[in-house]
């Protein structure tokens, strides 16, 4: 019987992993989005309209579905609302800003540095334990990281340092939205709580656009193909696929996936943008599957 709920259990965690991992390969895409969408839309003008498009296609589905509507209680319905502002808003906010400052190398490691915040914060918030496999797993990934990016490159001053803070400071604000959503998963259908995090974070964008407003022009087909791409794909299905995941994955387990992103994003460069990658990036994909394989690994209580 014991035997029998353990496979059970190990099945459930990898059906949960595999709906982290395919939001990830979606979230790679992102990075090419966006710089394609930066030809006429600025940060934060990207992030509000990319937002209201997810908010208006998941009212859609709402209504095409008929889902039975479960009115959230008040407690519930302020952390949707938190964690939208987080997860959408703000984390958005300083990302779009802290890419377009900063190099693509920078970027990638300060991702890397994920769940490394994510674990350090769960242990101080929740007294989480981090296992030393866990723990090398993590710290394996970001070497792999370092040897894809090629290291820290030189280049922009104080704007590119500005640019790594606001990524830095993404990264604790995406922990937060992760452990704010874990506490609504198990209640409400993941349709409700996406619905609800887009609609009040592309609100909240709305009136950060305005300080863009000198540097709005009409857009070119490409990237307003780009901006409907960004808020179908990787805001509408990665998040519902991600918030899915949340319900059997730790926090940091669940945000250790997001080091796949950079390798994800190489990938992705040469195909789309015929870049020339040299051997320590392959090495280094290699070593940061291998450090996400041990990161993402669970004990049976988590």
């Amino acid at each position: 019987m014991r035997s029998a709920q353990a496979k059970s259990t190990v099945s459930k965690i990898n059906y949960y992993l595999c709906g982290a991992i395919i939001a990830v390969l979606i979230w790679s895409t992102s990075f090419v989005g966006t710089k394609m969408a930066y030809a006429s839309f600025p940060p934060l003008t990207l992030g509000a309209v990319r937002f209201l498009i997810a908010a208006a296609v998941l009212g859609i589905v709402r209504m095409v579905i008929k889902e039975q509507v479960v009115k959230p209680t008040r407690k519930d319905l302020g952390l949707i609302a938190l964690s939208g502002l987080l997860g959408t808003t703000i984390y958005f906010a300083l990302e779009n800003i802290g890419l377009d400052l900063t190099s693509a190398s920078n970027a990638a490691l300060i991702i890397a540095s994920y769940p490394a915040i994510t674990a350090l914060l769960e242990f101080i918030f929740y007294r989480t334990r981090i296992s030393w496999v866990k723990g090398l797993g993590i710290a394996v990934a970001i070497f792999g990281i370092y040897l894809i990016s090629g290291g820290t490159q030189g280049g922009q001053g104080e704007q590119e340092l500005f640019g790594n803070s606001l990524l830095i400071a993404a990264g604790v604000v995406f922990a937060l939205y992760t452990f704010t959503t874990r506490k609504v998963v198990s209640k409400y259908s993941m349709l409700t709580i996406s619905y609800y995090q887009m609609l009040i974070g592309s609100i909240a964008f709305i009136p950060l656009a305005f300080f863009e407003v000198d540097r709005w022009q009409i857009p070119t087909s490409g990237s307003m193909l780009m901006v409907v791409y960004l808020g179908i794909f990787c805001s509408v299905i990665a998040f519902f696929l991600y918030n899915l995941a949340l319900r059997n994955l730790s926090s940091s387990t669940a945000v250790a996936l997001m080091n796949l992103v950079p390798v994800f994003g190489v990938l992705l460069s040469v195909v789309v943008l015929n870049e020339v990658l040299r051997g320590g990036q392959y090495i280094g994909g290699i070593i940061v599957l291998i450090g996400v394989v041990l990161s993402v690994r669970e004990t049976k209580t988590s």
